[in-house]
């Protein structure tokens, strides 16, 4: 079994920053990348941003330029550092890892079980 345990969330003001944490662990025989996607009431699930485990990061066109992902493979652990944040960045926030627990499985998506971030004043 794979676990993903997230924190960090929480309510800040307009312009302001929070930095997310997730850490995997259970059986992990190879982790491809992590990553954490957002969700609001009746939106599909979007991609925040991603990064692979050798660094190479991806990021939504609507968080570019103020966040920024990060990890340490050693402890399978990401960071989402998020700057000047909008009252539109307010959803749930995932986390997710792209892993295979066995050398001959084929990696799968696991997520996190959410954390709120809410953008207001």
């Amino acid at each position: 079994q794979v676990q993903l345990v997230e924190s960090g969330g929480g309510l800040v003001q307009p312009g302001g920053s929070l930095r997310l944490s997730c850490a995997a662990s259970g059986s992990i025989f190879s982790l491809n990348a992590m990553g954490w996607y957002r969700q609001t009431p009746g939106k599909e699930r979007e991609l925040v941003a991603s990064i692979t485990s050798v660094g190479r990061p991806r990021y939504g066109d609507s968080v570019k330029g103020r966040f920024d992902i990060s990890s340490y493979n050693a402890n399978n652990t990401v960071y989402l550092q998020m700057n000047s944040l909008k009252p539109e960045d307010t959803a749930v926030y995932y986390c997710n890892a792209v892993i295979r627990t066995t050398w001959i499985s084929q990696y799968i998506d696991y997520w996190g079980q959410g954390t709120q971030v809410t953008v207001s004043s």
